[in-house]
């Protein structure tokens, strides 16, 4: 074989190597990363009915304190006990009845961009039949003045996001299901 050829196959196969190890590790909470959504949000939509017989419902909640860019939001998707279960763009919300018993939550930021993919949190909670539990995507952008390094404008200002799930107590909850939109999606 011919050096050249030899250096080549060794480079590329180097770089698979590279980006296998580079993929997003999920927590077993979520699902598989390869999964997107298109989200669509209504708002003004009655209030969701109460948990079935037997089930209690989970309302997954986006707060997102700004948009990121001109007309651009955060897409945010849900997983429960290792697989996707939704997703909401904006201030919106869905809601999933469950069964009781304890459940393991992640979530985790839709997008193509390295920084902003690993943006994964996750909890879990022991959900009692009848109940309604709240949980809140919060998307909390905050422009940075007189920063410096990665990701800051040549005028010396960049942004900072910071980006968790947190339970909302009732009030809260029952307030962004009124005020917020709800979110449909599907699979890409």
């Amino acid at each position: 074989m011919k050096p050249r050829l030899v250096v080549l196959l060794l480079c590329a196969s180097l770089l698979a190597a590279v980006q296998a190890r580079a993929k997003t590790i999920l927590p077993d909470a979520c699902g598989d990363d390869s999964v997107k959504f298109d989200v669509k949000t209504e708002q003004g939509q009655p209030v969701p009915a109460p948990p079935p017989d037997g089930k209690a419902q989970i309302v997954f909640i986006e707060n997102e304190n700004q948009g990121l860019g001109l007309g651009m939001h955060a897409t945010i998707r849900f997983g429960m006990d290792g697989a996707w279960v939704g997703a909401n763009n904006d201030n919106s919300y869905f809601v999933v009845n469950v069964d009781p018993g304890v459940h393991h939550l992640c979530v985790s930021w839709q997008s193509s961009l390295k920084m902003i993919k690993k943006s994964i949190d996750v909890a879990s909670f022991t959900a009692e039949p009848g109940k309604v539990y709240y949980y809140a995507a919060n998307v909390i952008l905050t422009v940075v003045r007189g920063a410096t390094g990665p990701g800051v404008s040549s005028g010396g200002g960049g942004t900072s996001i910071d980006f968790n799930l947190a339970p909302l107590d009732e009030d809260a909850g029952k307030f962004r299901v009124k005020a917020w939109k709800l979110a449909t999606w599907k699979s890409k």
